[in-house]
């Protein structure tokens, strides 16, 4: 690290720190050739891939247009700030752990839809509705049908049978 002074190559960290809640680190600087002390922060810098559009445009990523998107899908809904910012969180870092430098926006679409089913239930339909492109009221149905099926299916599943593997009750 140069001397902001002196423009001296001969410099040393005389204190670290972590900062901002861990992801900086703060390294207090001496000049060997001035003595003049001067602060660095180290980040990380994460580079987020480039989205791939329906229609083969190529976008830089902006966390903004997925904030705005989850937010109306959850417009009036009882999710409270710090589940949207955790859902964020978990989607970029679904896009960032694919590894890829580009991503399709399908792909994206999906890890929400996923989310957002988990969270919660209408602001799935309403974010599908609008990623779907749904037409009419039917396709809204045929929706929340599926979101029906797919919940029975769980229940199904999450249930222990009372009856052993041979259909009757043992007894003892």
């Amino acid at each position: 690290m140069r001397c902001p002074s002196c423009i001296s190559d001969a410099t040393r960290v005389i204190d670290s720190r972590l900062s901002d809640g861990g992801d900086t680190v703060r390294r207090r600087r001496a000049c060997k050739h001035c003595g003049h002390r001067f602060t660095t922060f180290e980040r990380l810098e994460v580079e987020q891939p480039r989205v791939i559009k329906s229609d083969g445009r190529r976008e830089a990523w902006e966390e903004g247009k997925l904030r705005r998107g989850i937010i109306r899908a959850l417009e009036k809904r009882p999710v409270g700030q710090d589940q949207i910012e955790s859902l964020l969180l978990t989607i970029e870092k679904l896009v960032r752990l694919s590894g890829d430098r580009e991503v399709q926006s399908s792909s994206i679409g999906q890890f929400v839809m996923e989310s957002l089913r988990e969270i919660d239930e209408v602001a799935y339909v309403r974010y599908a509705s609008v990623y779907r492109s749904f037409q009419d009221v039917s396709a809204f149905a045929d929706e929340v049908e599926r979101l029906r099926h797919a919940k029975d299916q769980v229940i199904d599943t999450d249930q222990l049978s009372l009856l052993s593997s041979g259909g009757s009750v043992e007894k003892t």
